[in-house]
Formats: structure tokens, C-alpha cells, sequence
């Protein structure tokens, strides 16, 4: 097969992108997606296997053989209407999604050369339709199923809202802040993910018929069960993990120490970054470390260098090759000049005669034996401590769920860390009739992950209250 033997020697189309020396100094996307020629040549690489292995790697279930086929075909907003039978948030997941881990992995292109690169080509249909104009699916059915309340507006929720509201079902959402989202709008970073992309999503989903009310956090305003009192028949907890971690070593109540979740909140959310336009100041030295090695630390620490520090690091205890981030934003830290500290730990902070950070006193590690995680054990070497000059820190070591559902919950299970005990397969908590995805249950994670665990539930809460009604019709409700 020629036209096949030619296909797998031919590279991947790169992803167009503003230069280094230039996006430092703004906020806009990075990454400045496909042209209509480069799509159709990348989607011309694909070989539109039988038996195609990369759908087994998305968590869900998109047919990637067939929007990519109507790429190649040209027809773009087929492709969309393909990518959306399935996933509700294509913009979002074509830009934040590590597919390289995923979809992409399984690609038989990538055994001998570059695999497809399906999230660029998922990006480039879901901006194509929104240029022309979104087209809104007919619900599944002319009457409603049942009523289900939605907690929390990030991929999970988003996802689970978006299926249940096809079926068919009136679905309301809470959320607590007053901008819907969730981690996308929050948590990360205009010139990672645009919030005119996020909100764009959002749109969509409220078309879909979902009544979303913001200023509403469950667990104050209404209890789960209160929820089910005001005539709700199931409800799903995607509220994420919004709970910083910290070090808990000596000085970190210093000044001038963010965790990363006020950070990227205040520069994200609360515009920050267009100060005084928006009246959230942030303070940021001259000299910044981001302590953690994620996605989130690659965040703060980009975002650190655009609002003006001269120095920022990455201080992270193991090695570059355990680092947890994408390998396209260690890339792209890379470049805009970020320093990597690796094989160090921070064991305590040193503040000025104001209280201020001023320096980190750290320890060099070596690797041991692995351990749970799968990753060798970072070990502390005697003597090698030093110090490192700096006025600014971000602490970007993770996060566990807020507990007020949890506290306020009675029969609802959860593990030491926080997070609600479920089923996998369904989501099922275990107090009847509540289904919980995302974040909340696995710790964070990515928002594919989170969106494939939605639509897992809004699939057994379909099942559940079909089973429950015996298929009656219910009447319509339009709010909380």
C-alpha cells in the first residue's frame, strides 16, 4: 500500500504559535490553531483504520476516524456536529486535553513516526463552527423526563448537564461563583484558554435547555437533601478540587507566599492581569518561584513572568523526566525563558524585618526506590542545603475538595483525603439518588477525565430514573 507507507512517513503539521519575545509580554493564546489547509493535511495523514485504536484512548468515545474523515473531506462543520454527538466542549478539550497521553498514544501512525494530532484537529472544527454559527441539537425527547440538579460548573458538571438536557431531562445548575465554569474559567490561564472559549461552551450548554444559576453554593444556600425536598430527582457533585494544598514548613505564612489557586484566581477570574481596568492588584517581584511540577505550576509560573518578574523558577523535587505537567507547556515554559530547579525541596521560607518572603532555604534530593505513584522516591542529601534569593512565592502542590458538601451531607461516604467514594462505572455515591464525577472523587485530574466521568453519570442517572418512573412523564420546571 503506497499511498498508506507514504501517509506514515509524512510529519505531523506543527501548531502555528506567537513567538517566545512576544507572548511574554501579552495574555493572549499561545497557540493559534490550524488554517483550513494545514487541517485538511493534517487530517490527510490519518489512515481511517478498521479497527481504529485511538478511540479506546478517549475517555468519551468520540469516532475520531469520522470528524476527522469530514476534515479531510472539508466538510468542517460535519465534523463538529461528529465531535459533539459525544462531547458537549470540543473547544476546550482540542486546547487543554493531554492527548498525547490519550488518544494520540494509541495512533498506529505514532509507532514509526508522528501520530495524528487529534486534539489540534478537534480544536480547528469546534473554532470553525463557532465562526459560522453554533448549531444547537433537538432534545431526545418532546417531554421531561424528571428534574436534576447539577453542583458545580466545571467539565464535570458541564458535561453531565449537557447529556442529561439531550435526554430529555430538566436540569438546573448551581454554581458557587459568580461566573460559570469551574476550573476553566479560574484556573487557567487567558493564554492557555481563552474565556471567551469558555464561555462560548457555556452558551452552548445553556441552549441545550440548562438553567444555570451562579451565586448558589449548596451546602448554604440548599443541602443536597433540601435539593431533593424542592422536588429535584437526582443530583450530581462535580464540584471539583478547590482546597489548596500546602507545605507546611516554617514561614509560609509570610507575605508575598500565594497557593496557586488565589493566584491563578486572582490573575484568571479576577482579572488581575488588567489592572487598574479591573480592581484586583496582584503583587509580584522581581524574583518568583512556583514550587510543584503540574500543569498548574507551568500556569502560575507563565503567568508570573507576564506580569513582570524578572526571574521566575520552577523549584520541583524530582527530576525533568517525573514532571507531571504536558510536555507542551514544559516546552513552552521553556522557551519564554522559565528556570527549572529540579531535584529540589523547599524545607523552610525566610522573611524580611516586614514579615515578607525574601528567600528560600532548600535541600538538593536524589532519586530512591519507586514508589506508589510509580515514580522514584525524591531523597533528601545530608548537607546539601542551600539558599535562593526571592520575593515572591506560589505554591502549586495540589488540591483536595471543599468539604461543605461532604460535612453536610448525611450518608454520603468519603476517603481520608476528602474525595467522595463512588462507583466507577456509574458514579454512584452512596446515598440514593446522588452521582458524583471529576475532581471531588479522583483528586485533581485532567478535564477529559472529568468530562468522561460526567458523561458516565448523566448515562446512570438516565438509567436510574428510568428505571425509578418506569418511563412516566414528569411535568416541565424552569427553576431551582
Amino acid at each position: 500500500m503506497p499511498e498508506a507507507k507514504k501517509k506514515k512517513k509524512q510529519p505531523s503539521i506543527p501548531m502555528p504559535k506567537q513567538k517566545p519575545e512576544d507572548r511574554i509580554h501579552n495574555f493572549n493564546e499561545v497557540a493559534l490553531g490550524y488554517t483550513v489547509e494545514q487541517a485538511v493535511a493534517e487530517a490527510e495523514r490519518c489512515l481511517q483504520c478498521p479497527k481504529p485504536q485511538c478511540v479506546k484512548g478517549c475517555p468519551v468515545d468520540i469516532d475520531i476516524p469520522a470528524f476527522i474523515k469530514e476534515i479531510k473531506e472539508g466538510n468542517f462543520l460535519a465534523a463538529s456536529a461528529k465531535l459533539k454527538e459525544k462531547n458537549s466542549l470540543p473547544a476546550i478539550c482540542g486546547r487543554v486535553c493531554p492527548q498525547e497521553n490519550q488518544c494520540q498514544k494509541f495512533c498506529v501512525l505514532g509507532k514509526i513516526g508522528d501520530p495524528i494530532s487529534i486534539g489540534r484537529l478537534e480544536r480547528f472544527a469546534a473554532d470553525y463552527e463557532r465562526t459560522k454559527g453554533v448549531t444547537v441539537p433537538q432534545k431526545h425527547d418532546s417531554y421531561v423526563k424528571g428534574r436534576v440538579a447539577i453542583v458545580g460548573s466545571g467539565p464535570a458538571g458541564l458535561t453531565a448537564a449537557a447529556d442529561l438536557a439531550k435526554l430529555g431531562y430538566d436540569v438546573v445548575l448551581f454554581e458557587a461563583l459568580h461566573a460559570t465554569g469551574g476550573v476553566l474559567m479560574y484556573g487557567i490561564p487567558e493564554f492557555r484558554m481563552p474565556k471567551k472559549i469558555v464561555q462560548a461552551e457555556v452558551d452552548y450548554v445553556k441552549k441545550l435547555g440548562v438553567d444555570i444559576k451562579t451565586d448558589h453554593m449548596i451546602g448554604q444556600v440548599y443541602t443536597i437533601d433540601e435539593l431533593f425536598e424542592r422536588g429535584f430527582d437526582a443530583v450530581f457533585i462535580g464540584t471539583g478540587a478547590g482546597l489548596p494544598q500546602f507545605m507546611r514548613i516554617p514561614g509560609e505564612n509570610l507575605g508575598g507566599i500565594y497557593s496557586a489557586n488565589e493566584f491563578l484566581i486572582r490573575v484568571n477570574l479576577m482579572k488581575a492581569y488588567r489592572f487598574p481596568e479591573y480592581d484586583t492588584p496582584i503583587r509580584i517581584g522581581k524574583k518568583v518561584a512556583v514550587i510543584g511540577g503540574g500543569n498548574v505550576a507551568m500556569d502560575s509560573a507563565r503567568s508570573a513572568l507576564r506580569l513582570g518578574a524578572e526571574k521566575v523558577y520552577i523549584v520541583y523535587r524530582r527530576s525533568k523526566e517525573e514532571l507531571p505537567a504536558r510536555a507542551e507547556e514544559v516546552e513552552n515554559a521553556e522557551e519564554e525563558g522559565v528556570n527549572f530547579r529540579f531535584l529540589t525541596n523547599p524545607v523552610r521560607f525566610l522573611g524580611d524585618e516586614k514579615g515578607w518572603v525574601k528567600a528560600i532555604e532548600c535541600i538538593k534530593m536524589k532519586l530512591g526506590e519507586q514508589d506508589a505513584s510509580g515514580r522514584r522516591r525524591p531523597v533528601p542529601i545530608d548537607g546539601s542545603e542551600f539558599v535562593m534569593d526571592v520575593d515572591t512565592v506560589v505554591i502549586a502542590i495540589g488540591q483536595t475538595p471543599n468539604p461543605l458538601i461532604q460535612r453536610t451531607t448525611e450518608g454520603l461516604e468519603t476517603t481520608k483525603w476528602g474525595t467522595i467514594v463512588t462507583k466507577e462505572e456509574t458514579g454512584e455515591t452512596t446515598k440514593k439518588g446522588v452521582y458524583a464525577g471529576g475532581d471531588v472523587v479522583s483528586g485533581a485530574a485532567t478535564v477529559i477525565s472529568a468530562m468522561g466521568a460526567g458523561k458516565r453519570a448523566a448515562r446512570s442517572i438516565h438509567e436510574y430514573l428510568m428505571k425509578k418512573k418506569g418511563g412516566k412523564k414528569s411535568k416541565p420546571s424552569s427553576g431551582g
